[in-house]
């Protein structure tokens, strides 16, 4: 399937989409599409792009539409992130900050064994995602400035 195929049938989807989730999905894998287009890729790169468009069967009618291309959405940035090095925008900040809350928590329950437990889990919890969102932004200005963002 060519990107241009992927299009239509992304554009036809949220025509007859009804809910805004929904609608939102097929926006991001058009704004996917449409960044793909723009690009100078190789012939080995829109080979791989349009082998794995095909794999992920988006011509088919599945029952919750939805769950199926959400499904399909986070395969394919995957696809690109990993074969291409091709990163969505505000990716790094996204993973950044899950991984700064998570480790944020850690950290706080660690404090909470010196001072109230609440105020070191909460303490954590906000260094957590501030130092994630501080490195997200790094990451993510360095893959713009290197033309790997979408």
């Amino acid at each position: 399937m060519t990107l241009q195929e992927a299009h239509n049938t992304f554009e036809s989807l949220k025509t007859k989409a009804t809910t805004k989730s929904e609608i939102n999905i097929y926006e991001k894998f058009l704004h996917i599409l449409k960044a793909l287009k723009h690009r100078a890729l190789s012939q080995d790169e829109m080979q791989a792009i349009t082998t794995k468009l095909e794999n992920l069967n988006i011509n088919s009618n599945p029952e919750n539409r939805k769950k199926f291309y959400k499904k399909a959405l986070i395969k394919f940035e995957k696809h690109l992130k990993e074969n291409l090095s091709l990163t969505t925008k505000d990716y790094y900040t996204k993973l950044s900050v899950s991984l700064g809350i998570l480790f944020g928590v850690v950290a706080g329950v660690l404090l909470g064994q010196y001072f109230e437990k609440s105020l070191g889990i909460s303490f954590g919890i906000c260094t957590g995602l501030f130092i994630g969102a501080f490195v997200g932004r790094r990451k993510d200005a360095q893959a713009q400035a290197n033309g790997n963002m979408l």
